[in-house]
């Protein structure tokens, strides 16, 4: 079986602070991650958590943390059939050159046979295309689905 990596690069006309925030302010990710709070104190060892409808989906917890350039933390969904898979890790890097950062996400170390790979894979490159939308034109995408791959 091939490596399983994702690797998003998204490019945002926008500022290392605003991004900063839009990853780390729960108000602000309801908005772009389809209604889901992403809570943290954003500090080592602290948890991450995504909450959907006051419950929580996943609990991450914090491996680094070099604000406003970025962080790891591991990604472990709480529900339905991804609840027994090990964590996975996430990491996001911020670069910003004349009013444009540059956002690289990379998702690895997923399990052998993993459920949640092909779940992210397909879920990464539409919450960060809302996420620029969001910070670039301060409305996010409306609500859509596309058919399994």
């Amino acid at each position: 079986m091939s490596e399983q990596r994702i690797v998003e690069v998204v490019y945002i006309k926008s500022s290392l602070t605003e991004v900063w925030d839009a990853l780390t302010n729960p108000d602000l990710t309801e908005r772009y991650w389809f209604g889901t709070r992403i809570d943290s104190q954003w500090t080592v060892g602290s948890k991450v958590l995504y909450i959907r409808n006051g419950d929580i989906t996943d609990e991450h917890v914090v491996l680094a943390v070099d604000e406003p350039h970025g962080f790891s933390h591991t990604f472990k969904p709480v529900f339905g059939e991804f609840q027994s898979e090990a964590p996975s890790r996430v990491t996001v890097a911020l670069d910003e050159n004349a009013g444009v950062v540059r956002l690289t996400l990379v998702h690895e170390d997923f399990a052998p046979e993993s459920k949640v790979f092909p779940a992210c894979r397909q879920g990464w490159p539409i919450i960060l295309s809302n996420l620029k939308t969001l910070l670039e034109t301060g409305t996010p995408l409306p609500p859509f689905a596309f058919p399994a791959q």
